[in-house]
């Protein structure tokens, strides 16, 4: 009988031990603002296993904080998590990379949630170190999950990170939906990173950063697969819809609908009209490329369709890369294929047109756009340089071949079966360039395209 009573009450203390709810502020955090709530967040977090640790309103200072499976983490209307701005408690991880203030590898079943906001401090001077490009310099990001899977992120505030917002690397079945992502205080301010993930949806987020704003990436050996996004609001003062750069698996099946992009509301540091005047642009305060889809790692892109989208304030409404930077596997050359844009409408805010561009002997193939509208400023003069460079293992972006792209609306070079259908542009100033130009290119149809209301003409050197 006494053994059946302790048996009873053992799994009652477990039960307790790894379900429930535990708020933080009852087990004495305190939401100043101030002081360091670090080690009772953490031990809500190891004692609430299957369970929702509460984040009450106020303002709980933490360090980084590691998150294990089966849990749920809220923050009510009017909590803040802030991170700590102090670079020695940020420490690298086994597997390498930056640090993060909240960290899951190797977990499964978390949810964060809520109506309150993480904000990570990113424009603190502490964490001013510069671009990482330049100075390697290490910086925490916000929220990262390394090989997991079961996670939805939802609702959330997401603010100031002092390099990438988010980053889901290697993961299984996401689910971002809701997010408000605002980060201007630091360089390398991605909104959201998908890095070799499979199986993840993104719906109703307003993404407003320095970096580019929502971005696909394969930097690891896995692809990033099945993958939908939507209803999204991106501003960016890079680019807003973004596949790669790390292109070394690669990207497929992949469906984006119903975008609207324009530029960010601070610009900081960019300063594009100035630092770039050849460029023709409009807008000092503007976003590289609407939609871009590089791949130049050895990878393979496939079976992407791009629907719904308006963006205004863009220099390059979109940017297709097939490149070659020798950094892949077996030192493979990437593949490029089977890519639909349909129903876009962009005001451009540059004379860099849209491109789509592979590199000799490994074409981009089977791309199809249709109904597009264009605005765009014109005033490409007479005696424009139609001669584009090859830079083949270049970092890939729209001002990458140095030069004003010789075509109003698509440049157009080591390509086979590509499609334009309804494709209408119109320039404010008069322009000089055909509406396509070709170069190296098989199987080119056009259907219904026009330039400032006339046919469109096609050049083909």
């Amino acid at each position: 009988m006494k053994t059946g009573i302790l048996t009873l009450v053992t799994v009652t203390w477990l039960c307790s031990a790894f379900a429930g709810t535990i708020n933080i502020a009852d087990r004495g955090a305190k939401g100043d603002g101030h002081t360091d709530n670090t080690a009772i967040i953490q031990q809500a977090i190891r004692d609430c296993r299957q369970g929702t640790v509460i984040i009450p309103a106020g303002n709980y200072l933490t360090g980084p904080l590691t998150l294990s499976s089966d849990i749920r983490i809220y923050l009510e209307y009017g909590a803040v998590l802030t991170g700590i701005a102090d670079m020695a408690l940020y420490p690298k991880p086994a597997r390498g990379g930056a640090p993060a203030l909240l960290y899951a590898a190797g977990a499964s079943n978390i949810i964060l949630c809520g109506e309150g906001t993480i904000n990570g401090q990113g424009d603190h001077a502490a964490f001013q170190l510069g671009d990482d490009s330049k100075t390697g310099a290490i910086r925490p990001m916000l929220l990262h999950f390394d090989h997991c899977q079961h996670i939805e992120v939802k609702d959330l505030h997401i603010r100031n990170a002092a390099y990438w917002v988010q980053k889901y690397e290697g993961c299984n079945d996401v689910s971002l939906r809701g997010l408000k992502v605002y980060s201007h205080g630091n360089f390398n301010n991605d909104g959201i990173d998908i890095s070799g993930s499979s199986n993840v949806i993104i719906s109703d987020c307003n993404i407003d950063t320095d970096d580019d704003a929502l971005c696909l990436k394969s930097d690891i050996n896995a692809s990033c697969e099945n993958i939908t996004i939507s209803n999204c609001l991106l501003r960016s003062n890079c680019n807003a819809l973004k596949f790669g750069t790390g292109s070394f698996s690669g990207f497929k099946n992949i469906t984006v609908n119903n975008i609207v992009i324009h530029k960010a509301s601070e610009e900081n540091r960019r300063h594009w009209k100035k630092s770039f005047p050849w460029m023709g642009i409009t807008n000092d305060t503007s976003v590289i490329a609407g939609i871009a889809l590089e791949v130049v790692d050895g990878g393979s892109m496939d079976q992407v369709i791009i629907s719904g989208v308006s963006m205004q304030d863009i220099q390059t409404p979109v940017f297709i890369r097939l490149g070659d930077r020798k950094k892949g596997p077996g030192n493979t050359v990437s593949t490029l294929k089977n890519v639909i844009i349909s129903n876009i409408i962009a005001r451009s805010a540059s004379r860099l047109s849209s491109c789509i561009s592979g590199i000799p002997g490994h074409p981009v193939e089977n791309v199809t756009i249709s109904h597009v509208r264009i605005i765009a400023p014109g005033g490409t003069p007479t005696g424009y340089a139609t001669a584009v460079p090859e830079n083949t293992s270049a970092y890939p972006e729209n001002r990458m071949f140095g030069t004003i792209l010789p075509a109003a609306a698509f440049y157009v070079r080591h390509a086979k079966n590509i499609s334009f259908d309804d494709v209408q542009v119109q320039t404010q100033e008069p322009d000089a360039r055909p509406a396509f130009l070709l170069n190296d290119v098989t199987g080119f149809e056009t259907n219904r395209c026009r330039l400032n209301g006339a046919p469109a003409m096609v050049v083909n050197q």
